[in-house]
């Protein structure tokens, strides 16, 4: 198979600001107890008669631009969202429609706030069979999901969405090496209880608030600390590099605060770690992608380097790639 590139990056976040004051009021939390936990500083959220689908084709929009592909080109669009528009159809399908890429075939990902990578594993799977142009799009908009008096979630999430277009060689960053982990056992750790097959949503659902997502903070901070590390220095094994290789490390938006404690934990010497949480808090699946095109476009990466992007959330679930630049 002719090895793939990313060909074009983009992204696209809802207008309206939310502060930390205003994210935090019904939780009883202000703006200097979000900014300790979290180093975020605020978020976006979508408006009133937005989907994740909106925000899915405007970042996709932009990535289709950057790389000078046009939809009619795509052979496949993946959408990692685990906030789709609906529980059917997939959501990639109302973004086929909206990009007009009627030739695409289109389906969702899902494996929560590292779908990004999963969803880039997908599309290198289909394009090996099918070749031409694929589009992946992380895409969440987590504001409708959360329950405004929980502290623990309700500050974290903003909406957005971040889009990369890959294709045979071209400029952009090559994939070379991409690795997947779930652990299913830990599963509950973070979770949407209610509205599918196990528990559908009833009167009494929506009344104990187990419509809402829900996450064990101290349990997911430990996965992150113990298990991030070692499965990070396998991976770069696996793909034959050192950490001194890495130029640059784009974690999943999750917390500040914890990536930074990770980061040195992973001793990646001459690698600078890019985080847009400051403005845009955890933006799920989209994260990644988000993170991925600002560096791009603010010309931070460089031909030849070495970035590693790493994905982690509910599943619990871990995803690596290793773009060279």
């Amino acid at each position: 198979m002719t090895e793939l590139g990313i060909l074009g990056t983009g992204s696209y976040v809802p207008d309206r600001v939310v502060s930390n004051d205003e994210a935090g009021a019904g939780a009883g939390v202000d703006h200097a107890w979000v900014v300790g936990k979290t180093a975020i500083g605020a978020r976006r959220w979508a408006a009133p008669g937005q989907a994740t689908s909106d925000l899915a084709a405007h970042a996709a929009a932009a990535a289709l631009e950057s790389a000078g592909i046009s939809a009619a080109q795509l052979s496949v669009i993946v959408v990692a969202t685990s906030t789709p528009d609906r529980p059917q159809p997939p959501t990639a399908a109302y973004v086929q429609h909206l990009l007009g890429a009627a030739d695409a075939a289109a389906f969702d990902v899902n494996a929560v706030c590292s779908s990004e990578v999963f969803a880039l594993a997908a599309a290198e799977g289909v394009l090996a069979r099918r070749g031409g142009h694929a589009l992946v799009i992380g895409a969440d908009l987590y504001s409708r999901i959360l329950n405004p008096a929980d502290r623990r979630t309700v500050v974290l999430f903003g909406d957005g969405a971040g889009a990369m277009v890959l294709g045979p060689g071209g400029p952009g960053g090559r994939i070379r090496h991409l690795a997947l982990h779930t652990f299913g056992e830990l599963a509950d750790m973070i979770r949407v209880p209610a509205g599918g097959s196990r528990l559908p949503v009833d009167a009494q659902v929506l009344e104990r608030g187990e419509q809402y997502f829900t996450m064990d903070g101290r349990a997911v901070r430990r996965f992150v600390q113990d298990r991030l590390p070692p499965l990070t220095k396998q991976f770069l094994h696996e793909a034959g590099v050192v950490p001194d290789d890495i130029a640059h490390f784009i974690p999943h938006q999750a917390n500040g605060v914890m990536l930074q404690a990770v980061f040195e934990e992973l001793a990646l010497p001459n690698a600078a770690m890019h985080l847009t949480l400051a403005d845009y808090g955890n933006t799920g699946a989209a994260s990644i992608p988000i993170t991925l095109d600002h560096a791009a476009r603010a010309g931070l990466l460089r031909r030849g380097e070495l970035i590693l992007l790493a994905g982690f959330g509910g599943g619990m679930a871990a995803g690596f790639a290793l773009v060279q630049w």
